[in-house]
C-alpha cells in the first residue's frame, strides 16, 4: 500500500461534490473571480479543475499556484499578511474579485482578522470579503485588519 503525503492526497468524493455546488453558488451571487491564488496541493488543483469545469467563467481568471499556500496555514497568525502580499503581487487595477484557494486553520484565521469577525470556515467553505479602495493595496491599507466586510458565508448545503 502506498502512503501518500497530505500534499499529495486527491479531493475525495465529497469534496468534488461540494466543489461543484459551491462554484454554482458563486456564479448565482455574482462572485466570479478576475484572479484566482492557490495552494499547489493535489486536492486543491483538482478543486479548481471541478468548478472551473462546472463554472466555464472561472476559467477567464488568471490562476497563480503558490506553495507557500499549504504551508502557511500550519502558522499561527501568518496567512492574512500571507494573502496581502500575495494578492497585492498579482491583482491589477482592473482585478475586482479574487479567490484564494488554501487550507485550514489558517484561512479561517484570515477570514476572522480581516473581517474582525469569527469565522468558522469548514472544508470547501468560502467566505466572501470585501474592501473599498482604487488599488488592492490601498484597500488593505484602508480596511486593514478587521476592516473587511463580510458580505456571505457559502456552503456547500446551504441555499444560496
Amino acid at each position: 500500500m502506498k502512503y501518500l503525503i497530505d500534499h499529495d492526497r486527491p479531493v475525495s468524493k465529497a469534496g468534488e461534490s461540494d466543489a461543484i455546488q459551491v462554484s454554482y453558488k458563486l456564479q448565482q451571487l455574482g462572485w466570479i473571480p478576475n484572479l484566482i491564488l492557490s495552494s499547489d496541493a493535489t486536492r486543491t488543483r483538482q478543486t479548481l479543475e471541478i468548478m472551473q469545469h462546472h463554472v466555464p467563467a472561472f476559467l477567464q481568471a488568471q490562476v497563480h499556484f503558490i506553495p507557500s499556500f499549504y504551508s502557511v496555514a500550519a502558522m499561527d497568525g501568518q496567512t492574512a499578511h500571507h494573502l496581502h502580499r500575495a494578492i497585492s503581487k498579482y491583482a491589477t487595477h482592473d482585478i475586482l474579485t479574487v479567490m484564494c484557494m488554501g487550507h485550514n486553520r489558517g484561512w479561517e484565521e484570515a477570514a476572522s482578522t480581516l473581517s474582525g469577525a469569527s469565522i468558522e470556515l469548514k472544508t470547501c467553505n468560502a467566505a466572501l470579503l470585501e474592501a473599498a479602495g482604487k488599488s488592492w493595496e490601498e484597500a488593505f491599507l484602508l480596511a486593514g485588519h478587521g476592516g473587511w466586510k463580510l458580505q456571505q458565508l457559502v456552503k456547500p448545503n446551504d441555499s444560496p
